[in-house]
């Protein structure tokens, strides 16, 4: 299918979402590979793997060009080669989503709703935090809460946050769309973010952008 989104979120700011239903091979002719590039995808194993990687190119061309680049640094984290756009990536089961800025610092996660997540709740959701009670939200609602804060672990470029102590998120009310708040406090990190949210399909999907100051 390819991309089924291209949203312009402002006149800075620009969301793609690719739904991934080609084959390798169909996925390797639709991009053009650097040497980084392929030295990085032969070192996948696994199918799945793979067709992650050649999405992320492939929407990334359809965003940006041919000729537009994805570079990691230390901790793994994505920046455009060039430098002109700040970048959060994320993948799930057979979705791909990039998130794109000139002016504001950017995360993004997605999560596809498959297992008994409430099972490993407290891993990451603290005392301060409100899970909806009702059976048939609680699962969405959950997803809603780890997409969030990886989010903001992405943005905040993770520097020494604990999912569960540093990142918290206060009540709203699930929505198959809507607005969530979350503040992160660390010792180089005390700030408030808006995120926003949406379903796709068994989909949730978070993201955030913002200025601000990491000292």
């Amino acid at each position: 299918m390819g991309c089924i989104s291209k949203h312009y979120l402002n006149e800075f700011t620009i969301l793609g979402v690719w739904k991934i239903e080609e084959d390798l091979k169909t996925l390797q002719e639709s991009v053009v590979l650097d040497n980084g590039d392929i030295k990085k995808y032969k070192v996948f194993a696994s199918t799945s793997r793979k067709l992650e990687f050649l999405s992320v190119r492939a929407l990334l061309t359809e965003l940006l060009g041919k000729d537009a680049r994805i570079v990691y640094n230390k901790n793994n984290k994505p920046f455009l080669k060039d430098g002109s756009r700040f970048i959060s990536i994320s993948h799930s089961h057979k979705l791909t989503a990039i998130l794109l800025s000139t002016n504001e610092k950017v995360g993004i996660d997605l999560e596809y709703m498959s297992t008994n997540i409430g099972r490993i709740a407290f891993k990451f959701v603290n005392r301060k935090e409100k899970i909806s009670k009702v059976a048939e939200d609680r699962k969405y609602h959950l997803y809603l809460h780890w997409c969030a804060k990886e989010a903001l672990y992405k943005i905040c470029d993770k520097e020494g946050i604990s999912i569960k102590k540093n990142i918290t998120i206060e009540p709203f009310e699930v929505k198959e769309s809507g607005r969530i708040c979350g503040k992160v406090s660390t010792d180089k990190i005390n700030d408030s973010f808006d995120l926003y949210y949406t379903r796709y399909d068994n989909y949730a999907i978070v993201w955030t952008k913002k200025n601000y100051d990491k000292g």
